[in-house]
């Protein structure tokens, strides 16, 4: 295994986790309606920008979910089928990074949501 070094092993852990992610009860309904091929270049850039420093990406991400059909323990079902997914392709610096923010973006997302959703 080597270390998340571009944008295309981005893709890739996106495309695999989400693949796994949709396998998931209760985790498959919530992103049902989302295109996927469409949103894929915002994720990739999002991580990008995580990653690498790599501008372009300015979106407010916690925004751009708040229309989804959470449920505050769903944050830690991502979260661990995020990090199995890093776990099973990369090994390395990048790869401890994008799981150490992985998991500081769920304790952010999960806080936040708990207080607008009054949960």
């Amino acid at each position: 295994m080597q270390d998340i070094q571009s944008k295309s092993d981005i893709e890739l852990l996106i495309r695999q986790f989400y693949l796994k992610l949709l396998e998931i009860d209760g985790m498959k309904e919530v992103f049902k309606d989302i295109n996927f091929e469409n949103h894929l270049p915002q994720i990739v850039s999002f991580w990008a920008f995580v990653l690498f420093e790599e501008s372009g990406y300015k979106t407010n991400v916690f925004e751009k979910h708040l229309h989804l059909p959470i449920q505050t323990y769903q944050f830690d079902v991502w979260l661990t089928c995020f990090i199995e997914t890093t776990n099973n392709l990369f090994i390395g610096e990048k790869a401890e990074l994008v799981k150490q923010r992985a998991t500081v973006l769920t304790q952010t997302f999960k806080s936040k949501w708990q207080s607008i959703k009054n949960i």
